[in-house]
């Protein structure tokens, strides 16, 4: 006879439940079958009498009137009493009685709170079939709590109560099975659980039920009508992350719903007033971009900031943002850095690439290049590009990193296989020079290539240098023109020098001493000093330009500033 079976009797003799329910049907044979003595009452009424006493004390506590630590004396005895009671019908074998004992010890109500009792008495009464008890057993495995983990117990534990009819366990071990926590995953077993417990009115079942039709993309189950619905009846019943992620679907137009901002919007309020921090940020990237509702950087604001001060670290780095410059709020680089910082220390990578800037160019916080380093590497391991571009800068340059070519062109090659323009560039220069890669110029153009098409301006300059040159391409000045107006465009000033020598020359296109000029003078006011010398030449000459010796010693002047060696000898001569 195991313990869960057994009743032990007053007179401490232990007989077996059901012997003791069946003595109790003779009523002129109710004693003990060894000692005579008479068997106490039922544990059905034992327990009913001592819950209505129990009930009492805590309505009193309940309405303010007393608390549990300083109850009178008379409450004190009736829950004394009733306790005692409580544990005659659960030595009786009585679940719902050794399920009050756990309640009791978990909450401290009436007893002296002790959670390993209170597991003790849980095992007890869910061993006798108590459907709450099994399933709250099963939460205490599934969390250790006062028991050693399992996830596997759990399970069985949830299937015994789900066989009940326990919503809350049917929920449960729908869940186990839907990720395959202790049990086998099993998509249609766990949706048939989570619809029982749905029909009960379990609302997380509805919320799980939306994601399993809506999110397995490859499985027969899956279904964007059924997924809207479930999310729908969840949202309808106040659950705050169906609520936000009906919003989602409507912002997306999937899973069965038309694309509708306003209907985005009308959940994503519903969530976010409830206090859903994915929610407030949500709302404020529709008052941000002005979806369906009238654009207002001071609304993003405050809806970031609620989301902000709840620990979501998108909401942070955008209210870092809005900081930095004063959108919504006025402009702060103190407190914008310290809203970066703590995205930044929950590992959002765009944050730690954010810090690590500010504390490049000493914007907010003292500048120092090792907080700026150790910062891009926490976020470069996170597989952030751009952060792994500048952390190959600080290895190049030596910024507080030891300087090494070799770490450099390891973080680049990472960056630039993911598009990093800036790291592909970097890599063209190393394989141009040939530090630590073997040199070549085929590699180089084929990196340059890659960051030119993506608009980086420089890569544009040299890539038009090597059709100029015919280094690892056939030569095409037709096409180093074109690459270097793409540069020149962008405000490079050397790509501009270069084109105005190839528009003077009528070399790769036609020849326009006018159009040369122009992109010269725009070179030349960029303080580009080899355009500054032709310009003295030109102005020196009169060659297309009006003569002036004043605009030529200008010229010369500004080049001369910067050392270039034509412009001081010209000098020299005119002096």
């Amino acid at each position: 006879m195991d313990e869960a079976s057994a009743c032990t009797l007053p007179c401490t003799h232990v007989f077996h439940n059901t012997c003791v329910e069946e003595l109790r049907k003779f009523g002129v044979t109710q004693v003990c079958p060894l000692c005579r003595t008479a068997l106490p009452p039922g544990p059905e009424k034992i327990f009913e009498l001592a819950t209505i006493r129990f009930t009492t004390v805590y309505r009193l506590v309940e309405r303010g009137r007393a608390t549990w630590s300083t109850l009178p004396a008379s409450a004190k005895l009736k829950v004394d009493g009733a306790i005692a009671d409580w544990r005659a019908a659960a030595d009786q074998g009585f679940g719902e009685a050794q399920y009050a004992l756990f309640m009791a010890f978990d909450s401290g109500h009436g007893l002296a709170q002790d959670g390993k009792e209170a597991v003790r008495w849980l095992h007890k009464a869910a061993k006798q079939g108590h459907a709450r008890a099994q399933c709250d057993y099963g939460n205490s495995l599934y969390r250790g709590d006062g028991v050693p983990q399992s996830y596997a117990e759990a399970a069985q534990w949830w299937k015994r109560a789900a066989e009940q009819g326990h919503a809350n366990a049917q929920y449960s071990y729908g869940f186990a099975l839907a990720v395959g926590e202790g049990i086998k995953q099993n998509d249609f077993e766990a949706v048939q659980w989570l619809e029982k417990a749905a029909e009960q009115g379990f609302v997380r079942a509805l919320r799980v039920l939306g994601r399993l039709y809506g999110s397995t993309q490859e499985s027969a189950l899956q279904s964007n009508d059924k997924a809207a619905s479930w999310w729908q009846k969840a949202a309808e019943h106040g659950d705050i992350v169906a609520q936000r992620c009906l919003g989602l679907f409507y912002a997306r137009g999937d899973s069965g719903k038309a694309q509708s901002f306003a209907e985005a919007v009308r959940w994503w309020q519903k969530a976010a007033t409830q206090g859903d921090a994915k929610a407030q940020y949500f709302l404020g990237e529709a008052f941000l971009h002005g979806h369906s509702v009238e654009q207002s950087d001071k609304k993003a604001a405050m809806w970031y900031q609620k989301a902000a001060d709840q620990g979501d670290d998108g909401a942070q780095l955008k209210m870092a943002y809005f900081l930095e410059r004063g959108r919504g709020v006025k402009q702060n680089y103190t407190k914008q850095f310290e809203m970066a910082q703590k995205a930044a220390i929950q590992g959002n990578s765009e944050a730690q690439l954010s810090l690590g800037l500010q504390f490049r160019v000493g914007k907010g916080v003292a500048q120092c290049d090792e907080q700026a380093a150790a910062w891009w590497l926490k976020a470069a391991v996170q597989g952030n590009v751009d952060a792994q571009a500048f952390l190959g800068e600080a290895y190049e340059f030596g910024r507080g990193v030891e300087q090494s070519l070799k770490k450099a062109i390891d973080w680049w090659l990472k960056a630039a296989e993911q598009g990093n323009a800036l790291a592909q560039y970097k890599l063209g220069l190393s394989f141009m020079s040939g530090n630590v890669v073997q040199q070549s110029y085929t590699r180089a153009v084929e990196w340059w290539q890659k960051a030119s098409e993506q608009g980086h301006a420089d890569a544009q300059l040299n890539l038009g240098c090597q059709y100029s040159a015919g280094f690892g391409v056939e030569q095409s000045p037709k096409k180093a023109v074109e690459w270097w107006l793409k540069a020149a465009e962008q405000g490079n000033p050397e790509a501009q020098y270069r084109l105005g020598n190839m528009l003077a020359d009528g070399c790769g296109v036609a020849q326009s001493d006018e159009k040369a000029i122009e992109w010269w003078l725009k070179a030349a006011g960029q303080g580009f000093k080899d355009a500054q010398f032709h310009l003295g030449i030109l102005f020196k000459e009169g060659r297309s330009v009006k003569q002036s010796d004043r605009e030529s010693a200008k010229w010369w002047h500004k080049a001369a500033k910067q050392g270039h060696a034509g412009a001081l000898s010209k000098l020299k001569g005119v002096n």
